[in-house]
């Protein structure tokens, strides 16, 4: 369906609880583009998480079936996936304990403008209570704050573009607390720039 204002984008919600001990592990993957880096399985599955987003530009779908073996998984349809027509555009991610909203993640193939976050983007995170938004598309893994919202960039697990480091994100919560990070498909260790 197309209006004025552009396609309509399909938006649904999830709920994911907290282990027992109160803590999650998200891992965040973005733009495999068919072609996930050989190591990134090992690399993910050593992180054990609880729950895998990825944030769009799947390619081919089994790309999906390859990280369900590791994890639960959680994806949206990205710029070049015009025939998951089964995948929504956006996905807000209630991370619930004991039946209560403990935080809520919004997931989007594009969210940033270069380091600021676009005001559609926006508005949807406010809308949905979201605080934090994970997203893909540029392939330049990225963490910042903008609107009064965090905004986590994945990177890409997929071909290398550039010269931009081939990662993922790993979101964890753990006593109340959210961190970030992104790991490298090459080396398993911890990503800086």
């Amino acid at each position: 369906m197309v209006s004025r204002r552009g396609p309509r984008r399909v938006h649904q919600e999830r709920a994911v609880s907290l282990r027992e001990d109160g803590g999650l592990r998200v891992v965040v993957v973005a733009d495999t583009h068919s072609a996930p880096h050989p190591e990134s399985a090992r690399v993910i599955a050593e992180r054990t998480p609880d729950v895998i987003v990825h944030a769009g530009d799947i390619g081919d779908l089994s790309v999906l079936d390859r990280l369900a073996e590791i994890a639960p998984v959680i994806a949206v349809r990205g710029n070049i996936d015009e025939r998951a027509s089964d995948l929504p555009d956006v996905v807000t991610i209630d991370v619930r304990a004991g039946g209560v909203s403990a935080i809520k993640l919004l997931l989007l193939h594009i969210a940033v403008h270069g380091p600021k976050i676009r005001a559609d983007a926006a508005q949807l995170a406010h809308q949905a209570g979201a605080s934090i938004i994970l997203c893909g598309h540029s392939h330049v893994p990225f963490l910042g704050k903008d609107r009064g919202l965090v905004v986590f960039n994945a990177g890409s697990i997929g071909p290398r573009r550039f010269q931009l480091p081939i990662v993922f994100g790993v979101l964890d919560i753990a006593e109340g607390r959210v961190s970030m990070e992104h790991v490298s498909c090459e080396t398993g260790l911890r990503w800086e720039p």
